[in-house]
């Protein structure tokens, strides 16, 4: 081969492998995914383990940056950003989409479920996809049920032993409908409100107290604003991971399988690293001047809210889905 035909050889071989390049890179899909928990949170750590995942299995063909501490906006700014498609995926608490979706509210009714096992059953089959379907109307693909967990009282004023306790407080709750009416039955004040302006309505005094598990508690230091924490787990909080319809329906189908999987097998990560962590992140709290009431009167207060709560629902969105969570153990 001559020299002439050897360089335009190797200008033909060098342009193809830029042009094959240029292809492999347009053709790799970069999605943005926004919450509003920090870095040191088990959602965070969820969130990299899914995009590492997806990274993998589709071998670097779908990328998921995560944007974690509300740096793409609160709760209500992220779900509305999926919907229009300027944030591909999100994650907030259930009661943030219930608004949308009533029949998701059945999930976050006080004491609810008898146990973790329960909950995940519910949430895994298709009693869970049935609801998370529910979004499609909304421009949401649901991809999978996370958590937030189990929620206990914590507040500045004083310890909560009994029902009675929690009469005149103020506290910050979601803005799901069986949140607020439990705690006015149980003569509260509840103040809803996204979850990135909890810490300063604490810090200021807007509001005494608010609900969430130990582990949240502690990744968020609330202790440094709250001195009261009781463990009455008194309702459990889904986490819904959605994602833009449009560009969910966009992916091929190989792609939108494996999102999917991923999911939900960092669920049951996130899970495990909750379960592992909720004692520890008592006995953290406790070290750090918290005053824990480890087992505050739960029958009064179940007592107090449970009926009522579920009789709201059950007006507004009849008993279906209710039984069908009671029919799983």
């Amino acid at each position: 081969m001559n020299r002439q035909r050897f360089l335009t050889t190797l200008a033909g071989t060098l342009a193809a492998v830029v042009l094959a390049c240029g292809a492999a890179q347009a053709q790799t899909v970069k999605l943005r995914f926004g919450h509003a928990h920090p870095e040191a949170d088990s959602q965070h750590q969820a969130a990299v383990q899914f995009a590492n995942r997806v990274k993998a299995r589709t071998n670097g063909a779908v990328e998921i940056a995560i944007f974690p501490n509300n740096s793409l906006g609160n709760d209500n700014t992220m779900i509305q950003g999926v919907r229009g498609g300027t944030i591909d995926i999100a994650m907030s608490g259930n009661p943030f989409f219930t608004g949308m979706a009533p029949k998701l509210n059945a999930l976050d009714l006080p004491y609810q479920f008898t146990s973790a096992q329960q909950v995940y059953k519910v949430l895994d089959g298709a009693v869970g996809r049935s609801l998370l379907d529910e979004l499609s109307a909304h421009q949401m693909k649901a991809l999978a049920f996370w958590e937030i967990g189990f929620r206990s009282l914590a507040n500045s004023k004083r310890a909560v032993t009994k029902a009675d306790d929690i009469k005149g407080l103020k506290l910050r709750t979601t803005p799901n409908p069986a949140h607020i009416k439990a705690f006015q039955l149980l003569g509260a004040s509840p103040q809803p409100m996204p979850f990135a302006e909890v810490f300063p309505a604490l810090e200021s005094g807007a509001v005494d107290g608010h609900e969430n598990p130990p582990t949240l508690m502690l990744a968020t230091k609330m202790h440094e604003v709250q001195k009261h924490l009781s463990l009455t787990r008194h309702a459990y909080t889904a986490l819904v991971v959605v994602m833009n319809k449009a560009k969910f329906d966009g992916l091929n189908p190989a792609h939108q399988t494996v999102l999917l999987e991923e999911a939900l097998a960092a669920a049951k990560f996130q899970r495990d690293m909750n379960a592992k962590g909720e004692a520890g992140a008592i006995a953290e709290l406790k070290a750090k001047g918290m005053q824990v009431v480890e087992n505050p009167d739960v029958a009064g207060i179940r007592a107090i809210v449970r009926d009522e709560t579920r009789k709201l629902f059950v007006e507004r969105n009849g008993d279906a889905v209710l039984k069908a969570i009671e029919g799983v153990q």
